[in-house]
């Protein structure tokens, strides 16, 4: 079987769902920075967030902060869209019953740290959202809403939740790249290419030979899992030690 490998002289460090811990995202930057220290210089080192950079824990609005400002200032730093960002914007946006989902789903902690407490029992739905939409930074919600599903380097495919077996990566859904879940980490099938991808929570991280999930669960575990991959080189980087690694 042939050894899957990047684009030519692609270096890149895939980081897997920070659920609101910034403390961890700082210390796997600075994991990165010194394993990219340890090799020749490269002209093409792309770092790639899987999505779900809110919710669960307690630092969601200092990841966006940091992330939206970083962003700004590198070409070389891509975000991909999660689902739970997904949810944060259609609950801002007013969508009937998403505020409520968010909300269920690990959006308290988000909205705490914006220093909003989630509402208990029956409140004032229009009036809650408002105050919702007016605490959180617009220029946030924008840079969301454009975070692009998917990036492509090689035979590698980088997106947030997996993709549908059978279907060309090309014709992959939004709501798949976004939320699937059994029916792609059961599958064994060649997808077209090896799928990075994160948003399903594992003790360890999941090697396959058509996939390879890296949620090592940040939020609850302290471990904040990065994949590096430059041509043939695969290795794997984390805040604290996947079981399995």
């Amino acid at each position: 079987m042939r050894v899957p490998t990047t684009d030519n002289g692609d270096r890149i460090y895939a980081i897997g769902d920070v659920h609101g811990r910034y403390d961890l995202l700082c210390r796997i930057f600075e994991k990165i920075e010194a394993h990219s220290a340890t090799l020749p210089p490269n002209r093409n080192t792309n770092i790639i967030l899987l999505g779900d950079l809110i919710d669960r824990g307690p630092q969601s609005a200092q990841v966006l902060e940091f992330l939206f400002n970083l962003q700004k200032r590198n070409k070389n730093f891509t975000v991909l869209l999660g689902n739970h960002e997904e949810l944060m914007i259609r609950a801002i946006s007013g969508e009937p019953g998403m505020l409520r989902a968010w909300i269920k789903l690990g959006g308290g902690p988000t909205l705490r740290s914006f220093g909003i407490e989630p509402p208990e029992g029956e409140y004032d739905l229009p009036a809650f959202t408002k105050q919702v939409a007016k605490a959180i930074p617009p220029e946030y919600v924008s840079w969301l809403k454009s975070l692009p599903l998917s990036a492509r380097s090689g035979d590698y495919f980088f997106c947030h939740a997996g993709v549908r077996p059978r279907l060309s990566l090309a014709r992959q859904s939004r709501n798949d790249l976004l939320w699937i879940r059994e029916e792609f980490l059961e599958s064994e099938v060649d997808h077209g290419a090896v799928i990075v991808h994160g948003h399903s929570v594992a003790t360890d991280v999941q090697l396959r030979n058509n996939r390879i999930g890296i949620d090592t669960g940040a939020y609850r575990t302290d471990v904040l899992t990065a994949l590096f991959l430059e041509g043939e080189q695969c290795e794997i980087l984390s805040t604290g030690q996947p079981a399995g690694t």
